[in-house]
Formats: structure tokens, C-alpha cells, sequence
């Protein structure tokens, strides 16, 4: 329990100054997102008195000294009212944060954890059969790693969608169809995010496969998994509950910071492929100086961040029960 209640401490605090950013960072970039939708109304007719005052509330900016408005933040945090977005005015940021959020998590999401655990996967063997043919996979998957993602990108929209016509070119989903949840919406949405799954996992995979496979290497010299094979347990026994157990932990701790930067999207994927989703939405949002806009999604990505790192420490604490007594 006193683990578990240090890495809450620690966590609520970071959760705090991480609030405390996403409150005083936009106000330090230049420009005014209430100057802005003013100027736009005074093109089109008269402004009236007070309107920019008016527009300040909707927009959740606040009003007043600076630690007024840092108040009046924290209280609109408290009942999850995340004010207007400018680029889609007056929709509230909340609902295009939710909505982009969906589409993210279930694309960026899925992909990363599938593209973690077949690198996992594949590393463990590579690494317990180590010096065998299934060591040219390594090389292989390292090198799509390293071409630069939107290449990549691009060049499976040329082959499997110009060239070939097998996945659609762009978009989340048919816009013929009615978004709910139908048969035909589903499968939409399913056929339009198979193309960028795939580009996620082939960029991601080599590096997961590569650290594993190495620390199975590592491992596998370890004084405890000797012991193991020479008491004649079955090699798999040996290889998942002594040596791959022990040579995922780094690898534990990395997947902590990508799954929580799956809110984050991927903003080149997202452009290439103009997925609806949370990178597209940020673009879009620093495109338009939307200020709100980017202080929702900012906070939610803190928190997703946080929120991962939280759990995958609790997780750790599990798989190594040495981190509870540090």
C-alpha cells in the first residue's frame, strides 16, 4: 500500500503542474483568440458593447487578474466545462475532443497495442533461438523503421489504394453513409482504418522486436535461467516464465509512454490518410489559433500520458516486486 500510495502522491502532483501549464502556456504565445473572432465579426457589420467580454466566458478564458482567471480555470476544470472552439464556433471543445478521441483510440490505439505485442512476441523467439534464420527478420523490420514515416505512408496509399484499389484512399468512413451504429457505418469505418493500422504496425514493430530480442539475449546468460535449464525444465516453461518475463520490463516501461501518447495521434498518419481523428484536430487547431481547442487537448494527452504511466508503474511493481522496496 505505501507504494501504491507514493506513485498516487507523485502522480496527483504532476497531474497539478501539468493543469498549471495547459492554464499559463497559451497565454504566453502571442495573440488573441478573442481579437481574432472580433476582427472577423467586424468585417461582416458592428460590433456590439461587451462582446468581447461575452465571447471571453464562452470561450473559457476567463476574466480579470491573471490569478483570477487561473481561478476561475480550475473551477471550470472541476465541472468539465472546457469552453468554445474558435474553428468550429460555437461547438464546445469537449465534443470535438470526444469525438476525435473515438476515432484515435481506435485506430492509433489497437495498432500500437497489436504492434507491441507481435514485436514482443517475435523478439522473444528471435532471441531464444538466437544465431538461427530467424534472425533476418531483425533487419527486415529495423528498416521500415527507419524509412521516414510519411513515405512509408505514402507509398502504401500509392500501391494498395491509387494502384491497386484495395483500401480506400482517404477519410474514416464513407460520407454516404449515417454515422451511428449500423452494419454498413461499421464496416466503413473498419475498411478506411485498415491502411493506416497497417502503416502504424510496420513502423513501430522493429523497434519493439529489436529490444526484446536483445534482452532476451541478455537474459538468457542470467544466473536463474541456467539454473532453469539445468533442472530440465521444458523450454518454453524456461523461455516465458524466466527469461522473457524478466526481458519485457524494459520494454514494459516504453509501451507506458506510447500507449499514453496514443491520444496524441499521429498527426503525419492522420494528414497523409485525413483521418478524423486527435492529430488532425491539434493541426487543425494550431492552424486556426484556436486556443481552447488546443488547451482541451493538450490536458487531454497530459492526462492520458499520466494515466498510462500510472498504471503500467503499478503494473511494474507487479512483474518485479524488487521496484516496492526502493
Amino acid at each position: 500500500m505505501r507504494y501504491i500510495g507514493r506513485k498516487l502522491g507523485f502522480y496527483l502532483v504532476a497531474a497539478w503542474i501539468a493543469i498549471t501549464l495547459n492554464f499559463f502556456l497559451p497565454r504566453l504565445i502571442p495573440g488573441d483568440p478573442v481579437a481574432i473572432i472580433i476582427n472577423k465579426q467586424q468585417q461582416s457589420g458592428t460590433v456590439p458593447p461587451g462582446e468581447a467580454d461575452q465571447l471571453r466566458k464562452l470561450l473559457g478564458l476567463g476574466s480579470g487578474s491573471l490569478l483570477g482567471q487561473y481561478g476561475q480555470y480550475l473551477d471550470s476544470l472541476a465541472h468539465l466545462r472546457f469552453g468554445l472552439s474558435i474553428t468550429v464556433f460555437p461547438t464546445p471543445v469537449a465534443d470535438l475532443v470526444r469525438q476525435a478521441l473515438f476515432w484515435t483510440l481506435i485506430l492509433v490505439g489497437v495498432a500500437t497495442v497489436l504492434s507491441f505485442g507481435l514485436g514482443v512476441a517475435l523478439g522473444a523467439i528471435t532471441g531464444w533461438k538466437r544465431g538461427s534464420r530467424l534472425d533476418a527478420v531483425v533487419p527486415a523490420t529495423t528498416l521500415l523503421t527507419a524509412v521516414p514515416y510519411f513515405w512509408l505512408a505514402l507509398l502504401l496509399v500509392y500501391v494498395f489504394a491509387s494502384k491497386w484499389q484495395i483500401f480506400p484512399e482517404q477519410g474514416g468512413y464513407d460520407p454516404s453513409l449515417d454515422v451511428g451504429w449500423n452494419g454498413a457505418f461499421i464496416g466503413s469505418a473498419i475498411q478506411h482504418s485498415l491502411l493506416p493500422a497497417i502503416t502504424l504496425i510496420l513502423a513501430s514493430i522493429g523497434g519493439w522486436l529489436l529490444g526484446m530480442r536483445n534482452m532476451m539475449v541478455a537474459t538468457l546468460a542470467e544466473d536463474y535461467v541456467v539454473a532453469a535449464e539445468a533442472k530440465g525444465l521444458r523450454p518454453m516453461r524456461v523461455m516465458a516464465r524466466y527469461a522473457a518475463r524478466n526481458a519485457v520490463l524494459p520494454s514494459v516501461s516504453g509501451f507506458a509512454v506510447s500507449i499514453g501518447f496514443v491520444v496524441t495521434g499521429q498527426i503525419v498518419m492522420e494528414q497523409v490518410f485525413n483521418y478524423p481523428g486527435i492529430g488532425n484536430l491539434l493541426f487543425s487547431a494550431v492552424q486556426n489559433e484556436d486556443y481552447p481547442l488546443m488547451q482541451g487537448i493538450f490536458l487531454a494527452i497530459s492526462f492520458a500520458v499520466l494515466g498510462a504511466n500510472l498504471l503500467v508503474d503499478l503494473l511494474y511493481g507487479v512483474l518485479d516486486p524488487r521496484t516496492k522496496e526502493a
